[in-house]
């Protein structure tokens, strides 16, 4: 016991080792869950038009409850938040699981119980952002934070591989109950964190009151609203060349579904490469290599648009995955030194909500642009496009500047050890604002802190 304990890091918490565990069982059921929705709604009869309203279905009150969702999470106890997410989450699958066994799913209800999912997902996923990033504390924070992603990721590759060996095996319905059954566990663990360490928050003005301090200090700060911009279009490109364009390229070019899903999988051995990488390095410059490593994003819609071979698309695949998670720690790392422990989850939904309000509409355009520019040139439209706006957020002068502190600032809000009294920056490299949460991709599944559309929903997953 005592050797094992030994190998558990000082800064690796009750809290934090929760978390990540939590996240594991979660991930290893959410993502073969996914692939279960999609084959439980062809099984009942549906075409690939009533798989997009399933999804939709679950992405459309993910956005409209994002804010509420943060602001309700900054304001009650986080891991009573989540728990309760969790518990939502649970009740619409098992009953998903159950319709699907017995033979009686039909259309409207997996949208009503996926809508329920996105809801769920709505209100945790900001409590779960800002409850890891007050789990760890100074120098280590992005070491915790690669590792966290690490074993995510992880567990989203076994989880997907597993889920489709068994709906070949037993069917979709038994997989959505092993997902029910990961959100009751999770459940479980969560409601054993420690929040004690957490001030208490001053009665405030309510609701409205919350929402416009996250505001503020969301458009107070010049990194943060403009990589938001940013990632609204990044995010809605990706999505729509994954969830659509992708498929559809590897049934006409590559030879059908496995081409594609072995591309899917070097993007996933991408991102684990990525987190470990992140792991052991510590760039100064974090937000300026992280907008950096945005650019190879663009590399799988020109893969698809050539298109590639599945050697070629799979190297892309892969690329775009480590840059994908060398972006995601320093993002995050960004959130948890700047942003002040009390407003995290609003920041958090003002970001979750930036990034993929976009995303619906992207998806239901993906066939008509497809109609109208032809799928070569919709998918080279999208890299460009990804391109350009990244090279304009490079413009923005606290991108370049913001500097990674080595110390925990004196003031900083406790354990998150943030944010200085007199505002963001270090001695050797100030940024010039005012000093998000790493998230994009809810949609993917109902409690994945990746979420989106398949390698979209990694961008700035916590």
């Amino acid at each position: 016991m005592t050797r094992a304990r030994a190998r558990i890091p000082g800064w690796a918490g009750r809290n934090y080792l929760l978390l990540t565990a939590a996240a594991i069982v979660t991930n290893l059921g959410t993502h073969g869950a996914l692939i279960a929705a999609a084959f439980a709604v062809i099984q009942s009869g549906g075409d690939g038009g009533d798989v997009g309203l399933v999804a939709m279905a679950r992405t459309l009150p993910l956005v409209l409850f994002l804010l509420i969702g943060g602001a309700i999470a900054d304001r009650v106890p986080r891991h009573r938040v989540m728990v309760a997410a969790n518990a939502l989450n649970f009740a619409s699958q098992a009953v998903f699981a159950v319709l699907v066994l017995t033979g009686e799913a039909r259309l409207w209800h997996m949208m009503l119980l996926t809508a329920l999912c996105g809801t769920g997902q709505a209100f945790f996923s900001p409590a779960a952002e800002g409850m890891l990033m007050s789990s760890v504390s100074g120098e280590q924070a992005s070491r915790a934070f690669a590792l966290f992603r690490m074993a995510m990721h992880g567990a989203g590759i076994g989880g997907a591989a597993l889920g489709g060996a068994m709906i070949a095996a037993v069917g979709p319905g038994w997989v959505l109950a092993i997902d029910a059954a990961a959100f009751a566990v999770a459940g479980a663990l969560r409601a054993f964190l420690d929040v004690r360490h957490i001030p208490e928050r001053a009665p405030g003005g309510g609701l409205l009151s919350d929402l416009r301090e996250g505001w503020d200090e969301f458009v107070g700060r010049p990194w943060l609203w403009s990589i938001v911009a940013q990632f609204s279009i990044v995010v809605a490109l990706v999505g729509a060349a994954e969830s659509v364009y992708g498929p559809l390229v590897a049934r006409d070019e590559l030879g059908g579904a496995r081409p594609w899903g072995l591309a899917l999988a070097a993007f996933g051995v991408g991102t684990l490469g990525g987190a470990l990488l992140m792991a052991r390095w510590k760039p100064r410059r974090m937000l300026l290599v992280g907008t950096l490593c945005v650019f190879p994003i663009a590399l799988p819609s020109a893969a698809l648009a050539v298109p590639l071979d599945v050697v070629g698309l799979s190297v892309a695949m892969f690329v775009s995955g480590v840059a994908i998670e060398v972006f995601g720690v320093s993002w995050m790392t960004a959130l948890h030194q700047e942003i002040p422990e009390d407003k995290l989850s609003r920041v958090s939904a003002y970001d979750w909500f930036g990034s993929t309000a976009m995303l619906p509409l992207s998806t239901a355009l993906a066939g008509p642009a497809e109609s109208a520019f032809g799928r070569s040139n919709a998918l080279w439209g999208s890299a460009a496009l990804i391109v350009v706006v990244t090279a304009l957020v490079l413009l923005v002068p606290d991108v370049r500047n913001l500097t990674r502190r080595t110390k925990q600032v004196a003031g900083g809000p406790g354990a998150v050890g943030a944010v200085a009294a007199t505002g963001p920056g270090t001695a050797t490299g100030p940024v010039t604002g005012p000093g998000t949460a790493g998230a994009v991709g809810p949609a993917a599944g109902c409690d994945t802190a990746a979420g989106a559309a398949g390698a979209a929903t990694e961008l700035k997953a916590p």
